[in-house]
C-alpha cells in the first residue's frame, strides 16, 4: 500500500524521480514497470503494472455508455518502466494534459499513485477543505 506525500520536481527531460521508499517495493511487486493514464481530477494516475493490469480489467468490463470514459483511461495509457537510477519519464501528452510543468506533487493512493502539478494540487486541496467532508464520512471514527 502506498501512501503519503512527495513534493518532486520533474528534470529537463520530464523524468520522475521515484521516491527511495516506494522504489524497492516498486521493483518486487512490479519489476521497475509503471502504467501511467490521466484521471478525471486533472492528474494522472501511477500504477505498478500488475494494478494497472486489475484496474484495466474492471475498464474494458464498462458498458459502451461509458465508452468516453474508457478513452481517457485506456486511450491514454502509456507503459513505463524505471530506470537504474529510479527514474521514469512522463510523456509530454501526459504531462500537458494535468498541465504538469516542473514542480509535482506524487501522493500515495493506496494501490497507486496520483501525480499532480503542485500548484493544482494545493488549490485542489484547499477546495476540499473549504467544501468540508463529504457524507459518506459523517459515520467515519477518527
Amino acid at each position: 500500500m502506498f501512501q503519503g506525500p512527495s513534493s518532486l520536481s520533474l528534470d529537463a527531460k520530464g523524468r520522475l524521480s521515484v521516491p527511495t521508499r516506494h522504489r524497492d517495493v516498486l521493483v518486487a511487486t512490479a519489476a521497475g514497470q509503471l502504467t501511467i493514464t490521466r484521471h478525471p481530477d486533472g492528474c494522472l494516475m501511477v500504477f505498478p503494472r500488475p494494478e494497472w493490469e486489475k484496474f484495466r480489467d474492471r475498464i474494458v468490463q464498462l458498458p459502451m455508455s461509458a465508452q468516453r470514459w474508457k478513452r481517457i483511461f485506456m486511450g491514454n495509457a502509456m507503459d513505463v518502466e524505471m530506470d537504474a537510477t529510479g527514474r521514469v519519464l512522463v510523456a509530454p501528452e501526459l504531462r500537458a494534459a494535468a498541465n504538469i510543468t516542473r514542480e509535482v506533487m506524487l501522493l500515495g493512493m493506496g494501490a497507486h499513485f496520483e501525480l499532480w502539478d503542485k500548484a493544482s494540487y494545493e488549490a485542489e486541496e484547499a477546495k476540499a477543505l473549504e467544501e468540508g467532508m463529504p457524507d459518506s464520512f459523517k459515520e467515519f471514527v477518527f
